[in-house]
């Protein structure tokens, strides 16, 4: 299901009234595929949900374009590192299909985290979405095999495999897309 970032504030138990208040920080973009939202080595203080559409964070290493995570629908994203510790994010932020995004500057989401207690909340939870993804994405490269990582996307989320240039999901993964063409043609 696809939703605005209003109709995600009344699933979390906000008011009509606070989740308007709320959403009104927000604005509303419709990008195009292919468009950097962020660059890497970025300070944005921004805030986005994905409405609609894929996006992927990714960052340069010797040259290369390495895939870090890709976000669908209704997810939030935020550079960590340039709201939280002053700091250059290494990430930057790709549209892969078009997109419609809600973006908004922390500093104002926070503002309303005071007079809504119930958002400081929800800013915890998805900090802690945000962690776990990390974690995950840690414990995955550290211990698992390629063919195990492509494995949990094609049980986790397939459709992301329809959606994803391979290049970009080789990346992922960390593994060539030649290697990438090998996995898809093994049956389990």
């Amino acid at each position: 299901m696809i939703m605005d970032i209003q109709s995600f504030l009344l699933l979390q138990s906000f008011s009509a009234d606070e989740a308007q208040k709320i959403a009104s920080v927000f604005k509303m973009e419709s990008i195009h595929k292919g468009f950097k939202i962020l660059e890497p080595d970025n300070r944005s203080k921004m805030v986005y949900f994905i409405a609609e559409g894929l996006t992927r964070s990714y960052y340069l290493k010797d040259g290369k374009d390495i895939t870090h995570h890709f976000f669908l629908e209704n997810t939030f994203t935020m550079p960590l590192e340039s709201i939280f510790y002053q700091q250059t994010s290494p990430y930057g932020l790709e549209a892969l299909e078009t997109v419609t995004l809600f973006s908004a500057r922390y500093q104002d989401i926070d503002a309303l985290a005071e007079i809504y207690p119930g958002l400081r909340k929800v800013i915890n939870f998805l900090l802690i979405d945000i962690l776990k993804a990390f974690s995950n994405r840690l414990l995955a490269i550290q211990f698992q095999s390629a063919q195990e990582r492509y494995k949990t996307i094609v049980n986790e989320q397939p459709d992301l495999l329809l959606r994803a240039p391979l290049g970009h999901i080789a990346s992922y993964i960390g593994i060539t897309q030649q290697t990438l063409s090998v996995l898809r043609a093994q049956r389990w």
